[in-house]
Protein backbone atom coordinates (compact mmCIF):
# COMPACT_ATOMS: atom_id res chain seq x y z
CA UNK A 1 0.00 0.00 0.00
CA UNK A 2 1.18 3.37 -0.88
CA UNK A 3 -1.20 5.64 0.90
CA UNK A 4 -3.53 5.81 3.96
CA UNK A 5 -6.53 8.30 4.38
CA UNK A 6 -6.37 9.53 7.66
CA UNK A 7 -10.03 10.55 9.37
CA UNK A 8 -8.44 13.73 10.37
CA UNK A 9 -5.58 15.91 11.14
CA UNK A 10 -4.36 16.43 14.62
CA UNK A 11 -8.21 18.26 14.85
CA UNK A 12 -11.52 17.71 13.46
CA UNK A 13 -11.07 20.41 11.50
CA UNK A 14 -7.90 19.57 9.49
CA UNK A 15 -9.32 17.37 6.84
CA UNK A 16 -8.23 15.61 4.02
CA UNK A 17 -5.39 13.99 6.38
CA UNK A 18 -3.46 11.18 4.40
CA UNK A 19 -0.21 8.97 5.24
CA UNK A 20 2.38 8.00 2.11
CA UNK A 21 5.86 7.92 1.53
CA UNK A 22 7.64 10.96 -0.24
CA UNK A 23 9.38 9.36 -2.42
CA UNK A 24 6.02 7.25 -3.52
CA UNK A 25 7.58 3.47 -2.20
CA UNK A 26 5.20 0.88 -0.88
CA UNK A 27 5.11 2.04 3.18
CA UNK A 28 6.64 -0.32 5.53
CA UNK A 29 3.29 -0.76 7.94
CA UNK A 30 0.21 -2.56 6.96
CA UNK A 31 -3.12 -1.58 9.36
CA UNK A 32 -4.54 -5.13 10.37
CA UNK A 33 -7.36 -3.75 12.55
CA UNK A 34 -9.05 -0.44 13.46
CA UNK A 35 -8.50 2.72 11.87
CA UNK A 36 -5.66 4.91 13.12
CA UNK A 37 -5.35 8.29 12.93
CA UNK A 38 -3.37 11.55 12.68
CA UNK A 39 -1.99 11.79 16.15
CA UNK A 40 -1.80 8.17 16.52
CA UNK A 41 0.67 7.46 13.53
CA UNK A 42 2.72 10.46 15.61
CA UNK A 43 2.79 8.39 18.09
CA UNK A 44 3.15 5.07 16.80
CA UNK A 45 6.10 5.51 14.60
CA UNK A 46 8.10 7.61 17.39
CA UNK A 47 7.23 4.91 20.24
CA UNK A 48 8.50 2.33 17.41
CA UNK A 49 12.35 4.29 17.05
CA UNK A 50 12.13 4.08 20.69
CA UNK A 51 11.39 0.51 21.68
CA UNK A 52 13.70 -0.57 18.57
CA UNK A 53 16.95 1.27 19.96
CA UNK A 54 15.99 0.17 23.68
CA UNK A 55 16.10 -3.59 22.36
CA UNK A 56 19.29 -3.02 19.95
CA UNK A 57 20.89 -0.92 23.31
CA UNK A 58 19.89 -3.91 26.07
CA UNK A 59 19.45 -7.33 23.55
CA UNK A 60 15.99 -6.86 26.16
CA UNK A 61 12.52 -6.90 24.96
CA UNK A 62 11.05 -3.31 24.85
CA UNK A 63 7.85 -1.62 24.99
CA UNK A 64 6.36 1.91 25.36
CA UNK A 65 3.99 4.08 26.45
CA UNK A 66 2.80 7.24 24.35
CA UNK A 67 0.45 10.15 25.07
CA UNK A 68 0.98 13.26 22.24
CA UNK A 69 4.01 12.44 20.80
CA UNK A 70 6.10 11.80 24.18
CA UNK A 71 6.38 8.74 26.55
CA UNK A 72 4.39 8.26 29.94
CA UNK A 73 6.62 5.09 30.17
CA UNK A 74 9.32 2.82 28.54
CA UNK A 75 10.88 -0.63 29.65
CA UNK A 76 12.76 -3.53 29.17
CA UNK A 77 11.52 -7.04 29.82
CA UNK A 78 12.08 -7.61 33.37
CA UNK A 79 10.38 -9.26 35.87
CA UNK A 80 8.31 -7.53 38.21
CA UNK A 81 8.26 -7.56 42.28
CA UNK A 82 5.06 -8.92 44.12
CA UNK A 83 4.72 -5.29 45.05
CA UNK A 84 4.90 -3.72 41.49
CA UNK A 85 2.74 -6.14 40.26
CA UNK A 86 -0.09 -4.96 42.78
CA UNK A 87 0.80 -1.38 41.94
CA UNK A 88 0.59 -2.11 38.21
CA UNK A 89 -2.75 -3.76 38.23
CA UNK A 90 -0.92 -7.05 36.90
CA UNK A 91 -0.93 -9.56 39.92
CA UNK A 92 -2.93 -11.48 38.41
CA UNK A 93 -2.42 -11.72 34.67
CA UNK A 94 -1.39 -15.53 34.54
CA UNK A 95 1.91 -16.20 32.43
CA UNK A 96 3.43 -12.78 33.09
CA UNK A 97 6.60 -14.01 34.36
CA UNK A 98 7.10 -16.08 31.22
CA UNK A 99 6.97 -12.92 29.34
CA UNK A 100 9.51 -10.68 29.44
CA UNK A 101 7.58 -8.73 26.63
CA UNK A 102 4.39 -8.49 28.74
CA UNK A 103 6.58 -7.35 31.67
CA UNK A 104 8.49 -4.60 29.51
CA UNK A 105 4.91 -3.36 28.84
CA UNK A 106 3.09 -3.95 32.34
CA UNK A 107 6.31 -1.79 33.43
CA UNK A 108 5.77 0.98 31.05
CA UNK A 109 2.24 1.53 31.51
CA UNK A 110 2.81 1.40 35.71
CA UNK A 111 5.22 4.13 35.61
CA UNK A 112 2.36 6.91 34.98
CA UNK A 113 -0.93 5.13 35.12
CA UNK A 114 -2.79 8.32 34.89
CA UNK A 115 -0.68 9.45 31.71
CA UNK A 116 -0.92 6.47 29.95
CA UNK A 117 -4.78 6.52 30.12
CA UNK A 118 -5.56 6.46 26.48
CA UNK A 119 -1.92 5.85 25.54
CA UNK A 120 -0.54 4.43 21.89
CA UNK A 121 1.76 1.19 22.34
CA UNK A 122 4.84 -0.14 20.63
CA UNK A 123 6.21 -3.69 20.99
CA UNK A 124 9.93 -4.10 20.30
CA UNK A 125 9.01 -8.33 19.43
CA UNK A 126 6.06 -10.38 18.22
CA UNK A 127 3.19 -9.48 20.51
CA UNK A 128 2.65 -12.54 22.38
CA UNK A 129 -0.93 -13.60 23.73
CA UNK A 130 0.14 -12.73 27.82
CA UNK A 131 1.26 -9.22 26.45
CA UNK A 132 -2.30 -8.96 24.37
CA UNK A 133 -3.73 -9.71 27.98
CA UNK A 134 -2.14 -7.33 29.34
CA UNK A 135 -2.67 -4.57 26.63
CA UNK A 136 -6.92 -5.67 26.47
CA UNK A 137 -7.91 -4.84 29.85
CA UNK A 138 -6.64 -1.13 30.03
CA UNK A 139 -7.56 1.76 28.41
CA UNK A 140 -5.79 2.61 25.30
CA UNK A 141 -5.88 3.27 21.55
CA UNK A 142 -3.21 1.27 19.32
CA UNK A 143 -0.74 -0.89 19.57
CA UNK A 144 2.18 -1.44 17.00
CA UNK A 145 4.68 -4.23 16.64
CA UNK A 146 6.72 -6.19 13.63
CA UNK A 147 3.92 -9.15 14.32
CA UNK A 148 1.60 -10.22 16.13
CA UNK A 149 0.82 -14.16 17.49
CA UNK A 150 -2.95 -15.26 16.36
CA UNK A 151 -4.02 -15.43 19.33
CA UNK A 152 -2.50 -12.20 20.42
CA UNK A 153 -3.99 -10.63 16.63
CA UNK A 154 -7.61 -12.33 18.06
CA UNK A 155 -7.53 -10.74 21.37
CA UNK A 156 -6.46 -7.31 20.17
CA UNK A 157 -8.84 -6.85 17.44
CA UNK A 158 -11.65 -7.61 19.55
CA UNK A 159 -10.99 -4.35 21.72
CA UNK A 160 -13.10 -1.55 21.35
CA UNK A 161 -15.90 -3.35 20.01
CA UNK A 162 -13.63 -4.91 17.11
CA UNK A 163 -12.33 -1.18 16.50
CA UNK A 164 -8.93 -0.91 18.05
CA UNK A 165 -5.69 0.25 16.12
CA UNK A 166 -3.39 -2.48 15.32
CA UNK A 167 -0.07 -1.52 13.10
CA UNK A 168 2.39 -4.20 12.44
CA UNK A 169 5.52 -2.10 10.67
CA UNK A 170 8.21 -3.75 9.02
CA UNK A 171 11.09 -4.22 11.64
CA UNK A 172 13.87 -3.87 8.96
CA UNK A 173 12.49 -0.69 7.30
CA UNK A 174 15.41 2.25 7.26
CA UNK A 175 14.17 5.46 6.57
CA UNK A 176 16.28 8.21 4.23
CA UNK A 177 19.21 9.75 5.75
CA UNK A 178 17.55 13.71 5.39
CA UNK A 179 14.07 14.10 6.94
CA UNK A 180 11.83 16.98 6.07
CA UNK A 181 8.93 18.93 7.50
CA UNK A 182 6.44 21.52 6.71
CA UNK A 183 5.47 24.05 8.94
CA UNK A 184 3.33 27.30 7.89
CA UNK A 185 4.06 26.11 4.14
CA UNK A 186 7.69 26.38 4.99
CA UNK A 187 10.26 23.00 4.63
CA UNK A 188 12.45 22.34 6.81
CA UNK A 189 15.31 19.57 6.87
CA UNK A 190 17.71 17.78 8.92
CA UNK A 191 19.44 14.84 9.02
CA UNK A 192 17.60 11.92 10.60
CA UNK A 193 18.64 11.21 14.22
CA UNK A 194 20.38 8.52 13.90
CA UNK A 195 22.85 8.69 16.58
CA UNK A 196 23.49 5.38 18.17
CA UNK A 197 23.18 5.61 21.86
CA UNK A 198 24.86 2.61 24.03
CA UNK A 199 27.54 2.31 26.90
CA UNK A 200 30.29 4.26 25.24
CA UNK A 201 28.41 7.25 26.09
CA UNK A 202 29.34 6.70 29.59
CA UNK A 203 32.34 6.20 29.93
CA UNK A 204 33.38 9.84 30.10
CA UNK A 205 33.10 9.63 34.42
CA UNK A 206 33.81 12.86 35.70
CA UNK A 207 32.89 12.98 39.39
CA UNK A 208 34.85 11.09 42.75
CA UNK A 209 32.72 8.69 42.50
CA UNK A 210 33.30 6.06 39.29
CA UNK A 211 31.49 3.12 40.51
CA UNK A 212 29.06 2.52 37.91
CA UNK A 213 27.39 -1.06 38.21
CA UNK A 214 26.20 -2.54 35.38
CA UNK A 215 21.99 -2.31 36.23
CA UNK A 216 23.00 1.75 36.49
CA UNK A 217 24.29 1.46 33.06
CA UNK A 218 21.18 -0.22 31.85
CA UNK A 219 19.33 2.50 33.51
CA UNK A 220 21.13 5.23 32.35
CA UNK A 221 20.70 4.30 28.27
CA UNK A 222 16.73 3.23 28.93
CA UNK A 223 16.75 7.36 30.26
CA UNK A 224 18.53 8.64 27.26
CA UNK A 225 16.86 6.45 24.59
CA UNK A 226 13.78 7.66 25.94
CA UNK A 227 14.55 10.95 26.33
CA UNK A 228 15.82 11.02 22.12
CA UNK A 229 12.16 10.55 21.56
CA UNK A 230 10.52 12.77 24.32
CA UNK A 231 9.81 16.46 23.68
CA UNK A 232 11.95 19.28 24.53
CA UNK A 233 13.03 20.21 27.11
CA UNK A 234 13.07 16.41 29.03
CA UNK A 235 14.73 15.19 31.56
CA UNK A 236 14.15 10.99 32.66
CA UNK A 237 14.34 9.06 35.94
CA UNK A 238 15.19 5.30 35.50
CA UNK A 239 15.25 2.42 37.92
CA UNK A 240 15.35 -1.10 37.19
CA UNK A 241 15.49 -1.03 33.72
CA UNK A 242 12.63 1.26 33.06
CA UNK A 243 11.66 4.92 33.10
CA UNK A 244 9.97 6.01 36.44
CA UNK A 245 9.48 9.91 35.84
CA UNK A 246 9.72 11.59 32.38
CA UNK A 247 9.21 15.55 32.89
CA UNK A 248 8.69 16.59 28.50
CA UNK A 249 8.53 19.86 26.70
CA UNK A 250 8.81 22.07 29.43
CA UNK A 251 10.66 25.76 29.21
CA UNK A 252 13.25 25.68 31.88
CA UNK A 253 15.21 22.38 33.09
CA UNK A 254 15.01 22.36 36.44
CA UNK A 255 11.07 22.36 35.71
CA UNK A 256 11.63 19.30 33.79
CA UNK A 257 13.26 17.87 36.45
CA UNK A 258 10.56 18.79 39.07
CA UNK A 259 8.22 17.18 37.48
CA UNK A 260 9.84 13.99 36.24
CA UNK A 261 11.23 13.31 39.89
CA UNK A 262 7.53 14.12 41.42
CA UNK A 263 6.56 11.17 39.09
CA UNK A 264 9.67 8.73 40.01
CA UNK A 265 8.42 9.75 44.20
CA UNK A 266 4.36 8.51 43.29
CA UNK A 267 5.82 5.69 40.79
CA UNK A 268 7.95 4.75 44.68
CA UNK A 269 5.14 5.10 46.49
CA UNK A 270 2.62 3.70 44.44
CA UNK A 271 4.46 0.81 45.94
CA UNK A 272 3.86 1.50 49.51
CA UNK A 273 2.50 -1.22 51.71
CA UNK A 274 -0.41 1.38 52.96
CA UNK A 275 -1.39 2.07 49.32
CA UNK A 276 -1.10 -1.80 48.02
CA UNK A 277 -3.83 -1.98 50.66
CA UNK A 278 -6.02 0.41 49.87
CA UNK A 279 -9.37 -0.84 50.35
CA UNK A 280 -11.42 -0.23 46.73
CA UNK A 281 -14.62 -0.61 46.31
CA UNK A 282 -15.17 -3.89 43.89
CA UNK A 283 -17.31 -1.31 41.50
CA UNK A 284 -14.21 0.71 40.65
CA UNK A 285 -12.90 0.51 37.34
CA UNK A 286 -9.30 0.35 36.62
CA UNK A 287 -8.95 4.35 35.46
CA UNK A 288 -11.17 5.22 38.86
CA UNK A 289 -8.37 3.11 41.04
CA UNK A 290 -5.86 4.73 39.30
CA UNK A 291 -7.29 8.02 40.11
CA UNK A 292 -7.95 7.40 43.34
CA UNK A 293 -4.70 6.16 44.21
CA UNK A 294 -3.18 9.21 42.88
CA UNK A 295 -5.51 11.41 45.25
CA UNK A 296 -4.54 8.96 48.36
CA UNK A 297 -1.06 10.02 47.52
CA UNK A 298 -1.66 13.74 46.54
CA UNK A 299 -1.74 16.60 49.02
CA UNK A 300 -5.45 16.67 48.78
CA UNK A 301 -5.66 13.66 50.50
CA UNK A 302 -6.35 14.90 54.04
CA UNK A 303 -8.85 17.08 52.95
CA UNK A 304 -11.07 15.40 50.07
CA UNK A 305 -11.01 11.83 51.67
CA UNK A 306 -12.05 13.50 54.71
CA UNK A 307 -15.42 13.85 56.24
CA UNK A 308 -17.16 10.75 54.49
CA UNK A 309 -15.07 11.67 51.25
CA UNK A 310 -13.46 8.21 50.81
CA UNK A 311 -16.73 6.31 50.51
CA UNK A 312 -16.85 7.64 46.59
CA UNK A 313 -13.69 5.01 46.28
CA UNK A 314 -13.23 2.60 49.24
CA UNK A 315 -15.27 0.32 51.68
CA UNK A 316 -13.84 1.86 54.84
CA UNK A 317 -11.36 5.21 55.82
CA UNK A 318 -7.77 4.43 54.73
CA UNK A 319 -4.80 4.64 56.65
CA UNK A 320 -3.35 8.29 55.18
CA UNK A 321 0.26 8.83 55.05
CA UNK A 322 1.21 12.24 55.98
CA UNK A 323 4.27 14.40 54.47
CA UNK A 324 6.87 13.57 56.91
CA UNK A 325 6.06 9.58 56.45
CA UNK A 326 6.41 9.90 52.56
CA UNK A 327 9.89 12.10 53.28
CA UNK A 328 10.93 8.96 55.80
CA UNK A 329 9.91 6.76 52.55
CA UNK A 330 11.59 8.04 50.05
CA UNK A 331 14.84 9.29 51.59
CA UNK A 332 15.65 5.63 51.92
CA UNK A 333 15.78 4.94 48.35
CA UNK A 334 19.04 4.69 46.19
CA UNK A 335 20.53 4.23 43.06
CA UNK A 336 17.78 5.40 40.68
CA UNK A 337 19.24 7.27 37.68
CA UNK A 338 19.02 10.10 35.54
CA UNK A 339 19.54 11.54 31.93
CA UNK A 340 18.84 14.86 30.66
CA UNK A 341 18.34 15.67 27.04
CA UNK A 342 20.73 18.96 27.30
CA UNK A 343 22.88 20.01 29.89
CA UNK A 344 21.95 21.14 33.40
CA UNK A 345 22.70 25.21 33.32
CA UNK A 346 22.97 25.23 36.92
CA UNK A 347 23.38 22.81 40.02
CA UNK A 348 19.20 22.99 40.80
CA UNK A 349 18.32 20.08 39.37
CA UNK A 350 21.05 18.25 40.68
CA UNK A 351 20.07 19.56 44.32
CA UNK A 352 15.97 18.02 43.18
CA UNK A 353 17.19 14.90 42.03
CA UNK A 354 19.01 14.05 45.07
CA UNK A 355 15.40 14.39 47.02
CA UNK A 356 13.98 11.43 44.32
CA UNK A 357 17.65 8.97 45.43
CA UNK A 358 18.85 9.62 42.23
CA UNK A 359 22.63 7.78 42.48
CA UNK A 360 23.79 8.05 38.34
CA UNK A 361 23.67 10.92 36.00
CA UNK A 362 24.14 11.04 32.06
CA UNK A 363 24.08 14.53 30.66
CA UNK A 364 25.83 15.74 27.64
CA UNK A 365 27.91 18.97 29.24
CA UNK A 366 29.18 22.02 27.72
CA UNK A 367 27.60 24.28 30.35
CA UNK A 368 29.65 27.31 31.44
CA UNK A 369 28.54 25.86 35.04
CA UNK A 370 29.56 22.19 34.37
CA UNK A 371 32.06 22.81 36.96
CA UNK A 372 29.62 23.39 39.72
CA UNK A 373 27.24 20.81 38.44
CA UNK A 374 29.96 18.55 39.16
CA UNK A 375 30.77 19.77 42.41
CA UNK A 376 27.16 19.32 43.43
CA UNK A 377 27.21 15.41 42.43
CA UNK A 378 30.21 15.20 44.27
CA UNK A 379 28.46 16.61 47.72
CA UNK A 380 25.60 14.62 47.42
CA UNK A 381 27.90 11.32 46.14
CA UNK A 382 26.77 11.08 42.74
CA UNK A 383 27.87 9.75 40.00
CA UNK A 384 27.94 11.80 36.51
CA UNK A 385 29.03 10.88 32.80
CA UNK A 386 29.38 13.57 30.32
CA UNK A 387 27.91 11.85 26.80
CA UNK A 388 28.73 14.67 24.89
CA UNK A 389 25.25 14.26 22.56
CA UNK A 390 22.65 16.14 22.92
CA UNK A 391 18.73 14.79 22.34
CA UNK A 392 16.58 17.78 21.47
CA UNK A 393 13.52 16.37 19.64
CA UNK A 394 10.85 18.29 18.75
Amino acid sequence: MRELTLKYGCNPNQSPARLSMASGAELPLQVLNGRPGYINFLDALNAWQLVRALKLATGLPAAASFKHVSPAGAAVGQPLSRELKRACFVEDIAGLDDSPLACAYARARGADRLCSFGDWIALSDVCDEVTARVISREVSDGVIAPGYAPEALEILSAKRKSAYAVIRIDPDYVPDPVEKRQVFGITLEQRFNDAPIGEDLLQNVVTRRRDLTSQAARDLLVSLITLKYTQSNSVCFAKDGQAIGVGAGQQSRVHCTRLAGDKADLWHLRQHEKALALPFREDLSRPERDNGVDLYLSPRAHSELASGGWQRLFTKEPELLNAQQKRDYLDKLKGVSLGSDAFFPFDDSILRAAESGVSFVAQPGGSLRDAEVIDACDRLDMLMALTGLRLFHH
